[in-house]
């Protein structure tokens, strides 16, 4: 089963976002993943680079277990200046949709004084659910 999007009847339609999803499968945890590359360096500070990066480095490490974007059911997104991700919705929005595309699971965003590598501006978490092949459980 491909995960589906959760809507409660009556409740207004979130945007970028969804209030739950359901899916059966291989779960998918990853680490949080912060704006570095594949060799562990930053390459800017710019929040919303970093930002594409950490999303980058979730769908990796979904793709190494044999998922895409579309199989992801939750993200959490620590993040070090609110302000900053609040004044930018729309680079961010773009960033966000160049890698995961118009697949929006569960997501959670919280303010965070700092993450343990000093660079770091935002640290995301995923979780996948990879469906078994047809007519497997």
């Amino acid at each position: 089963m491909t995960p589906q999007p959760l809507q409660p009847p009556g409740w207004a339609q979130p945007r970028g976002f969804a209030n739950g999803m359901a899916a059966r499968g291989t779960l998918v945890f990853t680490a949080g993943m912060i704006g570095w590359n594949a060799r562990q360096e930053f390459e800017t500070d710019d929040f919303v680079e970093q930002v594409r990066q950490a999303l980058c480095n979730v769908l990796a490490v979904v793709q190494a277990a044999g998922g895409e974007a579309r199989h992801l059911v939750r993200l959490t997104w620590f993040i070090t200046d609110r302000d900053a991700y609040l004044a930018n919705q729309q680079r961010l929005g773009a960033a966000y949709r160049e890698v995961l595309g118009r697949h929006y699971p569960a997501m959670s965003v919280i303010a965070v004084t700092a993450l343990m590598e000093s660079r770091a501006l935002v640290e995301i978490e995923g979780t996948a659910v990879i469906p078994a092949p047809d007519g497997q459980p």
